[in-house]
């Protein structure tokens, strides 16, 4: 059920809604302390009640928090209120990579471009020892101000001391130990439902900056199991079969990204 504007979750009251997904809604909201607006993401009840849901989406929102960096979504505080559990991020205008997108491939420049603010934050989250697990245009946002990675309700991170690797996966939707990720993106590890690492998020870096390059998906099948099929047995289109101009370095850049298998002899060639 949508929460009407005027109502007050927390400190913040509502002024509009601004998305519905399936573990929640996000809103527009005013803080009303710091007389800032900020976007207001309420988990859906069912999920509230759930221990297990609620204990990683509050360890998702710390460690979010811990990384403090300019090209990932910042989340400032986290709470209950009256049976609700939310969480208080900034509040972004623009769109994300997905939108425009819709128009076809980017720039080369432009695409280098948000390469670099993507790479960072990525290699921001890999030093906190947090793999985002879902990296995809739909989770990376467009600003005035730069690139902002965002959800990270996949995530997952280094376990610590007498934590199993299971036990510190965070999603809100799906059961530790199952295959996790979007299809188009995920890395061959993920579609075995393996252990994964910082490499997983190259991997699914690579296919995006493919798609911002060549305005089609590097790897995409009749079906999703045809396509994770194509991700374990085969290559991607060389970004020199399409009609764009790309440098012989950015070609290796892209295939080297998608090409990084998690083994342990690609392990020992970073």
């Amino acid at each position: 059920m949508a929460i009407d504007p005027g109502t007050r979750i927390g400190r913040y009251e509502v002024v509009s809604q601004i998305g519905q997904g399936g573990m929640g809604a996000v809103y527009r909201a005013k803080d009303t302390q710091l007389g800032r607006e900020v976007a207001v993401k309420v988990l859906l009840r069912n999920l509230a009640e759930d221990a297990d849901a609620l204990a990683r989406f509050e360890r998702e929102a710390k460690a979010v928090a811990a990384l403090s960096h300019p090209n990932i979504l910042a989340i400032h505080d986290f709470g209950r209120h009256e049976g609700s559990v939310y969480a208080a991020m900034e509040l972004l205008e623009g769109e994300t990579l997905r939108t425009r997108l819709a128009d076809g491939a980017l720039p080369v420049s432009k695409a280098i471009e948000l390469a670099l603010q993507i790479s960072n934050g990525l290699a921001a989250a890999h030093d906190k020892g947090i793999t985002h697990r879902d990296l995809k245009p739909e989770n990376i946002f467009l600003t005035d101000s730069g690139v902002k990675i965002l959800d990270f309700g996949l995530a997952r991170t280094a376990p610590t001391p007498g934590e199993e690797g299971d036990l510190a996966t965070m999603s809100l939707a799906t059961e530790p130990g199952r295959v996790m990720g979007t299809v188009y993106y995920m890395a061959p590890e993920q579609v075995r439902g393996h252990p994964v690492d910082a490499r997983t998020d190259i991997f699914a870096f690579g296919a995006v900056l493919y798609e911002m390059l060549t305005g089609k998906r590097a790897f995409q099948a009749a079906t999703p199991v045809e396509t994770m099929n194509a991700i374990l047995k085969e290559d991607p289109p060389s970004l020199f079969d399409s009609s764009r101009s790309v440098s012989p370095a950015l070609e290796r850049l892209v295939q080297r990204c998608l090409c990084l298998l998690y083994t342990s002899d690609a392990a020992d060639d970073l």
